[in-house]
């Protein structure tokens, strides 16, 4: 990324990096190793990138208000029922909305990521508004969150995982 993000260069490019290091991890997964899960009640590889994929888009379209026309589909990929993806599909979706968050961090200055959004149905706990800034943070957290999972769940098979 050549230019100055609002949420600091060295923090943008970790994030690339790191989305960089989870498409190489996702990419050469056969969809028997996208089956793996650590327990029956627990998502597996495929499910929990899909479910990456699939918050990405929806905090991209509802919360930040971004246009994109892939992210209404991308957002509905963890629902119930939908259909196993291929590792491919998985890394053209995280690429998709990567992209879209790109394009927006790229632009955004640190009043843009100050502004506040309102949380239409806030759950117990929640704020009543979330800054953009806010959104974006959640976004680093969940992608390393669920990143993390999948390396645990295809290490335990002996298949290498996001190495940071």
């Amino acid at each position: 990324m050549a230019t100055e993000t609002a949420i600091g260069h060295d923090m943008s490019q970790g994030w690339e990096r790191y989305q960089d290091l989870l498409i190489r991890a996702i990419t050469p997964l056969t969809p028997e190793q996208l089956s793996y899960r650590t327990a029956p009640h627990l998502r597996n590889v495929d499910e929990t990138c899909r479910h990456v994929i699939g918050a990405r888009a929806r905090w991209c379209q509802f919360a930040l208000a971004l246009a994109d026309p892939a992210l209404p589909t991308l957002g509905q990929w963890d629902a119930k029922d939908m259909p196993a993806r291929t590792s491919a599909e998985l890394a053209d979706g995280l690429r998709a909305t990567w992209a879209v968050l790109q394009s927006a961090l790229e632009t955004w200055t640190p009043a843009d990521l100050a502004q506040t959004i309102p949380n239409t149905a806030p759950e117990p706990g929640e704020p009543d508004f979330y800054s953009r800034h806010w959104v974006i943070w959640h976004l680093i957290e969940h992608d390393l969150h669920h990143g993390g999972e999948i390396t645990e769940i295809i290490g335990a098979q002996g298949v290498p995982g996001v190495d940071v």
